[in-house]
């Protein structure tokens, strides 16, 4: 296994390195380990996203809301026999 030392990173790439390490869990080192493997070729990407940006409205909605979404919301169940023959 080699070592090298990567030299000229700008304090906006490294500040990035940083941020996106801490969010992942990982060190500096390990994501951008991965990062050179996937941009060479080397290691598949993972295609899973996670959004949160929805997340405020979680359990916000009284009974009564959802009963009302889906009464509205019926029809869609409804299958028109006639389609799909």
């Amino acid at each position: 296994m080699s070592t090298m030392t990567v030299r000229g990173i700008d304090e906006k790439t490294a500040e990035a390195l940083k941020e996106k390490a801490e969010r992942e869990g990982s060190s500096v080192n390990a994501l951008t380990l991965r990062l050179l493997r996937q941009s060479l070729g080397l290691e598949k990407r993972k295609r899973s996203l996670t959004y949160s940006d929805l997340d405020h409205l979680a359990g916000t909605w009284s009974r009564e809301d959802a009963a009302e979404f889906e009464q509205n919301t019926a029809v869609f169940e409804r299958v028109d026999e006639e389609m799909w023959k």
